[in-house]
């Protein structure tokens, strides 16, 4: 979390220079309570950051004090949007109505977001499908053209703050399959080698990613408690 948290902050700083600083002590939310529900809380900041012009508010449908940083409620144009008691209630809301777009799973905590039952569960597993007009059932999020393909830009642009190069080939969208051609991959708990090693390898074979982080890739046989990771450079997109 850490170094996201640097990445997202330098971002923020750099796109609104004037931010508050309770802004951005809302971060590690997006992160804690993307976690809890088994989504990317990266996305849902991205999203935050397209819905409030970088958290200025400049042009948009909702204000700080409603502590709804993604237009939830906002169904047409002049419509004040929903308002939550703290940030972290309106950022724990935002990243359940994006699991209601993401999976038919069901919410580890209590549901909050009075919305929800709108959605059709599931329809855009990829956050390029949150655009109803990118999305195969006509569903989504939102009917301004490219609004996912919108979140990913501003998310890729959060992850290059860290200048890692291989960040040009990021893949956003999974469940993906990929091919190990070396015995001795390792696995490990965590995106990356600061994470300790389970002690297994993947072996040569074909594998599921769940979810891609900072190019590395949890195994879909390790999603549930998201303690297996490997190393996407060492592997081939099938």
């Amino acid at each position: 979390m850490g170094t996201l948290f640097r990445r997202v902050t330098a971002y923020l700083k750099k796109k609104n220079p004037s931010v508050a600083q309770s802004i951005l002590d809302m971060v590690p939310l997006y992160l804690s309570e993307g976690e809890a529900e088994g989504m990317r809380g990266d996305i849902a900041f991205a999203q935050s950051c397209l819905e409030t012009g970088n958290f200025t508010f400049s042009g948009s449908a909702v204000t700080l004090p409603q502590n709804n940083f993604c237009g939830l409620g906002v169904t047409q144009r002049g419509k004040a949007g929903l308002s939550f008691g703290t940030p972290q209630l309106g950022i724990r809301a935002q990243v359940q109505h994006l699991k209601a777009y993401a999976t038919t799973d069901k919410l580890r905590n209590a549901l909050i977001d009075p919305r929800f039952r709108y959605v059709k569960r599931g329809c855009a597993p990829y956050a390029e499908w949150l655009g109803q007009k990118e999305n195969p059932q006509g569903k989504g999020w939102a009917a301004g053209e490219k609004y996912g393909e919108k979140i990913l830009s501003i998310l890729k642009a959060i992850i290059s703050e860290g200048k890692v190069q291989f960040m040009e080939s990021l893949t956003l969208s999974a469940p993906y399959m990929v091919r190990v051609a070396i015995p001795d991959l390792n696995i490990r708990r965590g995106p990356g080698t600061d994470f300790s090693k389970t002690g297994k390898f993947t072996g040569v074979g074909i594998f599921t990613i769940a979810e891609e982080q900072d190019g590395w890739g949890l195994l879909k046989a390790y999603a549930e408690k998201r303690d297996g990771w490997i190393s996407l450079a060492f592997t081939t997109r099938i």
